[in-house]
């Protein structure tokens, strides 16, 4: 019956697209302006380092990015935290493989990992 799968899958593309909606309109109304994924992931890299300089360099928002991809994946044990360095930025050890996946599943793994640390955020 591949007519269910379908249709299953779509369900839960649905809900994660409304989930996500809710969270941009979330955003938007706090900040004043619809986020994208880097903007969403920068603030998240922000809330886990407590970093919030005058000035960003480039380097530093990619920084900030990366540690929020590993804490948010570390919630399905992709990553483990190792601890901090002497400037309180975290680091992160991949314990397990990431999924092969295209960019729009890509996409929505991480998305579906985002729903769910502002979800446990309680934003």
């Amino acid at each position: 019956m591949p007519g269910v799968s379908t249709f299953a899958t779509m369900n839960i593309n649905d809900d994660l697209v409304q989930r996500w909606w809710n969270l941009e309109a979330k955003l938007t109304e706090r900040f004043g302006k619809k986020p994208d994924m880097e903007a969403i992931l920068f603030l998240v890299g922000i809330q886990e380092t407590g970093f919030m300089p005058a000035k960003i360099t480039k380097e530093q928002k990619q920084d900030l990015m990366h540690v929020a991809t590993c804490s948010l994946l570390s919630a399905s044990g992709y990553y483990v935290l190792e601890g901090r360095d002497e400037e309180g930025w975290p680091h992160y050890k991949q314990v397990k493989e990431l999924p092969i996946l295209g960019l729009m599943e890509q996409e929505n793994f991480l998305k579906d990992h985002i729903l769910l640390y502002f979800g446990n955020q309680e934003f």
